[in-house]
């Protein structure tokens, strides 16, 4: 893949402040949650009526990328080769998010940052869906990037990660993301904090399981042992924990966040969500007027907001079986200090070469590297969900792959250093100790 050419601009003052802010990955369960509404909804002639009416409210909202603007074929089937969307959740003060963050209203911040940095690569057939999250504290080099003023920023050689969203947004951000992976990403997306209570309340909540009681003064979130449903504001709360999880670390946090999007992708796949027309349009509603609020809440890249981007998207993913959608966490160590991490390359190169070659994954680690959650059990869909396959019941191997496979489907042994899990495991979280 060619590199994007790199351009001008002025080098920034570093920032150090840690912020206390909720943590927006909320959001980005919202792009995805829609993503697969969207799809749904849109197999019958009035849904896609629907959609395609509603997608003329998002279109023009569209920011480039860098070579995105080429038109799929007209097709409601599923998108052709793989894909590769990139998702992250800002800690804007703008608008109803100042209310939901005491950096906010304390005047405790400096521009809008990535906070959650998610990169969804969907392979060619067989489909499989690996999603891999970037520790917002993790140090990166990056590109040269134009601010969304227009202001010029030159290569910087080593920054957090979430700095990139402040110095030319969504652009900037998938950059940042190509030159540290060498992936090619045609579709973005950034999104606010405050979809995750719409977007919560509006699936009916997710299911979480904790190991042990939690109480957590940062976030007010208080759970007992067990299972929980959690919409609106205690969802937001689970998503943004650390301190009260693992070893109190963001990677504890990523975790965390894995299982609260391992049990979405269960529910999106079930009856009660996807043969739900309803919920579906509900769903579609929501996600749409995060998009058209003023401000907007959610940004999409031009290649992304149109319906028939979504439709193909969502048409590869929706059936993929909860062995095949793994969770991992880009491998780091912690830098001199210890408040912030570096990127492990030569381990993350097995994890890209093997999305590269079209390889199945299998995890070898734990599935946390901050210690905040443990595999208790296994979950099989039943005949009646969508995304229910012939397939045996999965086995408790973190990195199964789809039943039969041929032999050219030999998995690709992730190094440990690279945590996390599949839709396949159920785990729960772990208070800190």
């Amino acid at each position: 893949m060619s590199p994007r050419p790199e351009r001008p601009r002025r080098q920034p003052v570093a920032r150090h402040g840690i912020l206390k802010s909720p943590h927006p990955l909320s959001q980005v369960l919202a792009i995805l949650a829609a993503i697969v509404a969207v799809a749904v909804v849109s197999t019958t002639a009035v849904g896609a009526f629907y959609v395609w009416d509603a997608a003329r409210a998002v279109q023009a909202a569209g920011v480039s990328i860098g070579g995105d603007d080429v038109q799929l074929p007209p097709t409601l089937g599923e998108i052709e080769g793989g894909a590769n969307i990139l998702v992250v959740g800002t800690d804007s003060c703008e608008g109803p998010n100042a209310a939901l963050s005491g950096a906010c209203q304390a005047g405790d911040t400096d521009g809008e940052r990535n906070d959650v940095t998610m990169l969804v690569h969907i392979s060619d057939q067989p489909r499989r869906v690996t999603v891999v999250s970037f520790p917002r504290d993790m140090i990166v080099p990056i590109p040269s990037c134009t601010g969304p003023d227009g202001t010029q920023y030159s290569a910087m050689s080593g920054q957090m990660l979430n700095a990139s969203y402040m110095y030319g947004g969504l652009t900037c951000t998938v950059a940042t993301i190509e030159k540290l992976t060498g992936v090619d990403i045609q579709f973005a997306a950034a999104t606010r904090w405050t979809g995750v209570i719409a977007m919560s309340d509006a699936i009916g909540g997710v299911d979480v399981c904790v190991a042990d009681d939690i109480s957590d003064s940062h976030t007010g979130l208080n759970l007992t042992k067990g299972e929980h449903t959690l919409k609106g504001v205690e969802a937001l709360q689970f998503l943004r924990i650390r301190h009260g999880i693992g070893d109190g670390s963001d990677l504890g946090r990523i975790s965390n966040q894995q299982q609260f999007l391992s049990s979405l992708v269960r529910k999106l796949q079930s009856e009660g969500v996807l043969g739900n027309p309803a919920t579906l349009f509900n769903l579609a509603n929501t996600a749409i007027s995060q998009v058209t609020a003023d401000p907007p809440q959610v940004v999409l890249s031009k290649s992304l907001a149109n319906p028939q981007s979504m439709v193909q998207i969502a048409m590869a993913v929706r059936s993929v079986p909860y062995q095949d959608i793994v969770f991992v966490q880009y491998p780091t160590v912690y830098a001199t200090g210890g408040s912030r991490v570096d990127p492990v390359t030569s381990a993350a190169k097995v994890l890209f070469d093997a999305l590269a070659n079209n390889q199945p994954i299998q995890l070898t680690g734990s599935t946390s590297d901050g210690y905040g959650t443990e595999v208790v059990g296994e979950a099989t869909p039943s005949p009646a969900d969508p995304g229910a396959t012939p397939s045996p019941t999965a086995t408790g191997d973190a990195g199964a792959t789809a039943a039969a496979p041929t032999p050219t489907q030999e998995a690709v042994q992730l190094p440990s250093s690279i945590t996390g899990q599949t839709a396949a495991q159920v785990t729960c979280t772990v208070a800190q100790r």
